[in-house]
């Protein structure tokens, strides 16, 4: 294959801390807390394609179940996926930050990440890793893979790999990018974000208003808090970035709840597209064009929300009208 170029979408950083103490609002926008009595996403690996991730991070150590190493840093060693980056231990926090008192908390604080890094300290990689690294995500039988990484370029055998790895089951989440204008009217696609067998994920800030970087197209299947969201980060601290990337991670770490709760409902494992579903009956509009926010904004509890209004009195009643 020749070897093109992939990169991380651009984001931005906006503070850094040595010590935080908090659920972070993305958390609570999406109402993840609220599910945590049913589950913390236990027994459920989640692999992260990114950059790597500092599993000495305190908030971090107890949820990494292994990883590899697909890129030339640390001259190719397998085994060594630290991050010299950041941003692939900021997404790993949005997804399982354990619960421990101290730092910040993940949507599924009990789920088990896998590292698979395909991504260098730059931020940048080849193709050729990012298909390596969803091929051992298959191999290894993760249930979800979150890639907050993309590029401009239709790559047949980066969608073949992801094709392989959602006919195994495997829910393969990914950021819409971060080149939108501001005009939903237009087109703005990345991949792997704008393939129809992914989960695409936009972003909104934690006011609901629509993030003006986001990308709009009609491959964006919800939206997610992705401005100003606080996570883990390098030298055991913590950092507010901005991005898709940020977005993405929120609906890994949902889905990692939802896939627990779904099996315990319907009393076995959902299929890859019933999962979907289970996640769709989760959103709520926001009032923006389906490009631009898909089915809608990120909230586990809909359902429970939308049954509070439809009690079997009101329904009666409107039955017998």
């Amino acid at each position: 294959m020749e070897r093109r170029k992939i990169k991380l979408f651009p984001y931005r950083v906006e503070a850094q801390a040595e010590q935080v103490n908090e659920i972070p609002k993305g958390i609570e926008m999406i109402q993840a807390p609220a599910v945590w009595d049913q589950t913390k996403g236990e027994g459920i690996t989640v692999a992260i394609l990114d950059t790597g991730c500092e599993v000495s991070h305190p908030d971090l150590k107890g949820r990494i179940d292994g990883g590899r190493n697909f890129t030339d840093d640390d001259n190719g060693n397998p085994d060594i996926y630290v991050d010299y980056n950041g941003h692939g231990t900021h997404v790993a926090g949005t997804i399982a930050a354990i619960s421990n008192g101290t730092g910040v908390v993940g949507a599924a604080p009990e789920a088990k990440l896998l590292i698979l890094k395909v991504l260098n300290k730059d931020g940048s990689g080849q193709y050729e890793w990012i298909i390596n690294g969803i091929n051992y995500a298959v191999e290894q039988k993760a249930d979800i893979i979150s890639m907050s990484l993309g590029g401009p370029e239709d790559v047949p055998e980066m969608h073949e790999a992801i094709k392989r790895a959602v006919a195994a089951n495997i829910l393969v989440i990914c950021a819409a990018g971060n080149e939108g204008d501001g005009n939903y009217a237009t087109d703005e696609f990345g991949y792997p974000g704008s393939y129809n067998e992914v989960i695409s994920v936009g972003a909104v800030d934690l006011q609901r208003n629509s993030a003006n970087f986001t990308n709009s197209n009609n491959e964006v299947d919800l939206v997610a808090p992705g401005a100003g969201i606080l996570s883990t980060y390098l030298n055991k601290g913590y950092a507010t970035l901005s991005g898709t990337s940020m977005a993405t991670p929120h609906v890994s770490g949902a889905m990692a709840l939802i896939k627990r709760i779904a099996s315990e409902s319907f009393g076995r494992d959902l299929t890859e597209l019933e999962l979907y579903a289970q996640l769709i009956k989760r959103t709520i509009p926001l009032g923006n064009s389906p490009r631009l926010e898909g089915n809608g904004l990120l909230y586990l509890t809909a359902q429970e929300e939308l049954a509070k209004i439809f009690t079997p009195a009101v329904v009666a009643k409107v039955l017998s009208l």
